[in-house]
């Protein structure tokens, strides 16, 4: 008997099980209709406006929901079956990208595209939250780690893909048809998700509801402050390093090519994809200096 349970013991869990292997394919589809989206409309304003200011104002205003609404996604998924939840939300994105698809016809298309960028980071303030959370319900053990990788590095790939990919739909056929392929997308991985099965969270009453909300935030800020306070230190300093960088590089970048340079779309969709690489490469050397306890020196990089 004894013989027989020791390979019962040594066999490995396996990584790409039913439930993760939908979940991959859902994120590849997802990721590659939003930011192929999101990178095309960059373009179009860009070449609608000429202006750098509107351009940016239109991301500020994409970006606050983000802000203000992830840690309420990551309490939704704590309460509620984040199957149905991922589903939910990448029907609402493909309807949407629909409806504004066709609202492009109207006058006013910029105001169309701010408003379709905002309700678009709505859902995904809920939905990243959610999928980061399905992994330890849908793996255990040192596979946990090897999801959480392997979904980095699905996003990390759409990143390099992406703003070619936009920049040759949208130089070659123009927005409308950029929409259409979201939609595709975004309907595709609600397919995806609705093979996934994982056990329903218990949903607080009503009445438990607050309490709920405002014990995780206090659980959070005393995690911060009095049980780990470097990860505090870490995030005021990606905040610091977002304000004064990420501005000049998600808004002074695009402009500078398109606007002031001239050049095409292609010129910058390549361009992204370089800076993506660069950012897995940057994300290789952090791993490669913190296996050999070198992280103290990133900050003076930094």
């Amino acid at each position: 008997m004894s013989e027989q349970k020791i390979p019962e013991k040594r066999r490995k869990e396996k990584l790409f099980t039913a439930n993760f292997t939908f979940l991959i394919l859902g994120q590849a589809s997802s990721l590659l209709g939003n930011n192929t989206l999101k990178f095309a409309l960059s373009m179009y304003v860009l070449e609608q406006t000429g202006s750098a200011s509107v351009f940016a104002g239109l991301l500020s205003l994409a970006m606050l929901p983000t802000i203000f609404l992830s840690p309420f996604g990551g309490i939704l998924a704590d309460r509620v079956n984040r199957r149905n939840i991922m589903v939910a939300l990448d029907a609402l994105s493909g309807g949407t990208v629909l409806i504004a698809s066709f609202a492009m016809a109207l006058e006013h298309k910029i105001f169309v595209v701010g408003v379709l960028l905002m309700l678009l980071s709505v859902f995904g303030a809920f939905e990243s939250p959610t999928v980061q959370a399905c992994i330890p319900q849908m793996l255990s053990g040192e596979n946990i780690v090897k999801g959480n990788a392997v979904v980095n590095q699905v996003a990390s790939i759409a990143s390099l893909v992406t703003p070619f990919l936009g920049s040759v739909f949208y130089t070659v056929f123009g927005i409308r048809p950029v929409f259409y392929a979201a939609v595709l997308c975004f309907f595709m991985t609600a397919f995806f998700e609705c093979f996934i099965h994982l056990n329903a969270q218990k949903a607080d009453s009503k009445s438990e509801m607050g309490a709920a909300i405002r014990d995780d935030f206090l659980m959070s800020l005393h995690f911060l402050r009095r049980e780990q306070p470097e990860i505090l230190k870490l995030l005021l300093l990606a905040a610091a390093v977002s304000l004064f960088v990420a501005g000049t590089a998600v808004v002074g970048f695009p402009y500078l090519v398109r606007t002031v340079l001239g050049l095409s779309a292609a010129h910058y969709g390549a361009s992204e994809s370089v800076m993506g690489l660069a950012s897995v490469l940057g994300s290789i050397l952090v791993v490669a200096l913190g296996s050999k306890g070198q992280m103290r020196g990133l900050f003076g990089v930094i």
